[in-house]
């Protein structure tokens, strides 16, 4: 026997629903000789009668009650899989694994993910803390569907890569320190330094920035992790190379025990969005694209 037909159990639950069916051709736009055919040919296929014809009002038959019973449901989760479909079209609901730093997770990541929340209710964003080198290999291995990584950073033909926005990089210092109003490599390179990891970009960022002035700084420890390298700064550990993510009056009423100040020459932090090639993306993972380009800064 072949598979039953949607159009026909739609056709049958009209005309239970609407008494006639002149009624139920009406409302699903069929002429009526194409109404009794799915009828009939439903009687035929399920080996007995599911309709009976009264003087005002078509009723079922017990076979037809059960029928039709069965007929909602399998109606409802046809309309649940077109309307599920058509979300994931247009990018409304999906998954989309997102590879961040703690930095940009920490200070930047929780306004794109309010503005997600408000626009795109239905995508969940998976968000993973990478370093930005083991971010690209993620996205080229295609575990990853976007990372936010620093750059400049080696990438493949596969894998594209635009600016998403600059933070300026700035001397995080212990409030009791007194320095000069700009400060310089040579001014910092002899006081206790609390560094990136050696393996991030940040790292090989602050020491180039050592470097062309002819300073070679050792750190007093390495950490991954922005906030608690502020968090030791607060304590008077030492002075940290860190950009800033946030306006400055905000960044000092989080941290009281720390100054601000900016860096001569200035440095600057890049950050750019990576991902594969826009024909190969879902809309969802577009959508959430779109979403962290409207945070983009110069």
């Amino acid at each position: 026997m072949r598979e039953l037909s949607l159009d026909q159990l739609r056709t049958l639950v009209n005309i239970v629903d609407l008494g006639t069916f002149s009624a139920a051709a009406n409302a699903l736009h069929l002429a009526q000789p194409t109404i009794s055919l799915h009828v009939s040919d439903l009687e035929a296929r399920l080996g007995g009668a599911l309709l009976m014809r009264g003087s005002r009002r078509v009723q079922a038959t017990a076979l037809g009650a059960l029928v039709i019973e069965r007929a909602r449901r399998l109606l409802r989760d046809a309309d649940d899989l077109l309307e599920v479909t058509r979300k994931h079209v247009e990018g409304k609901v999906g998954r989309v694994r997102l590879g961040t730093s703690t930095g940009v997770v920490v200070n930047l990541l929780p306004r794109v993910l309010r503005k997600l929340e408000s626009s795109f209710p239905g995508i969940d964003v998976e968000v993973n803390i990478l370093g930005s080198n083991e971010t690209m290999a993620r996205l080229q291995e295609g575990t990853l569907d976007i990372g936010l990584v620093a750059t400049p950073i080696q990438s493949s033909k596969d894998i594209l890569i635009t600016h998403w926005r600059s933070d300026r990089m700035m001397a995080f210092l212990p409030a009791t320190w007194k320095s000069p109003a700009a400060i310089k490599p040579g001014w910092l390179v002899d006081k206790p330094m609390i560094f990136n990891d050696a393996t991030t970009q940040m790292y090989r960022l602050t020491m180039a920035w050592f470097a062309e002035a002819g300073e070679n700084p050792r750190a007093r420890i390495e950490l991954n992790y922005n906030e608690a390298m502020k968090s030791l700064v607060s304590a008077g550990y030492g002075a940290a190379v860190l950009p800033l993510e946030q306006p400055l009056a905000a960044e000092l009423e989080r941290h009281k025990d720390i100054r601000i100040v900016p860096l001569s020459p200035v440095l600057k932090r890049h950050i750019g969005v990576a991902h594969r090639a826009l024909p190969g993306l879902d809309k969802a993972t577009a959508n959430v694209l779109e979403t962290i380009r409207q945070f983009e800064q110069a």
